[in-house]
């Protein structure tokens, strides 16, 4: 749905870009203004401010004008309403997707929580999906939820934090895959993890003499 919205905000733009072109180059030409005075002549009158003319135009001129200003109305008009249709769909989106994670999360039962996305949760879940295990994600960055998130179930925060993993479904989780980048940060998650379920799985990335050492593939996932 974001992509209808991008793909009508990129043609408003277009069309509006458009008109602005046409009106430049038809004040060029039919009334020989310079440049400056094109510009000036098609800005005031596509965004009818009311401005008096640089010099008084002739039937052509006018007729061209007419034509612009009638143009360049329904054309904002246009782009006002995708605007405002983007604004309040983003938000209606956001409002369903977040109703549609909960649904999914209170279906799942001995799923695994995998904290971070980076390239070994990217790794996790691949295997993951190979044994059609239910997860999720607890990923924070915005642009990797948004690149990723058809494919993958995401919750939205930090894995540090205890009301996150229990919106991830801590309690009912058989399993969980803490690959955030900093060790600090894995400990903390596998510390707490442990506190909301004591009878839960834990594989944990850890960090080894400079160099990266994935334990996540010493353990299966049945």
């Amino acid at each position: 749905m974001l992509k209808v919205f991008r793909s009508k905000i990129y043609l408003a733009l277009s069309l509006v870009l458009l008109v602005s072109v046409i009106g430049i180059l038809g004040f060029r030409m039919l009334s020989d203004y310079s440049w400056i005075d094109a510009v000036y002549m098609t800005v005031i009158t596509i965004t009818t401010v009311g401005f008096s003319e640089v010099s008084p135009l002739d039937d052509a001129a006018k007729i061209f004008t007419i034509f612009l200003i009638i143009s360049s109305v329904f054309i904002f008009a246009f782009a006002l309403s995708v605007v405002t249709e983007y604004i309040l769909g983003r938000n209606s989106l956001e409002i369903l997707k977040k109703k549609q994670v909960k649904n999914k999360l209170q279906s799942m039962n001995k799923h695994v929580i995998v904290c971070g996305y980076g390239r070994n949760g990217a790794q996790a879940v691949a295997r993951l999906k190979a044994y059609n295990k239910p997860f999720v994600v607890i990923e924070n960055d915005p642009e990797i939820i948004a690149k990723h998130e058809d494919d993958v179930l995401f919750i939205k925060g930090d894995a540090n934090e205890d009301e996150v993993l229990e919106a991830a479904g801590i309690h009912k989780a058989q399993y969980l895959i803490s690959t955030l980048p900093s060790d600090a940060a894995n400990l903390f998650v596998v510390l707490s993890a442990r506190q909301l379920n004591k009878n839960l799985f834990i594989i944990s990335r850890a960090s080894e003499i400079g160099s990266e050492k994935n334990c996540l593939w010493r353990v299966p996932i049945k």
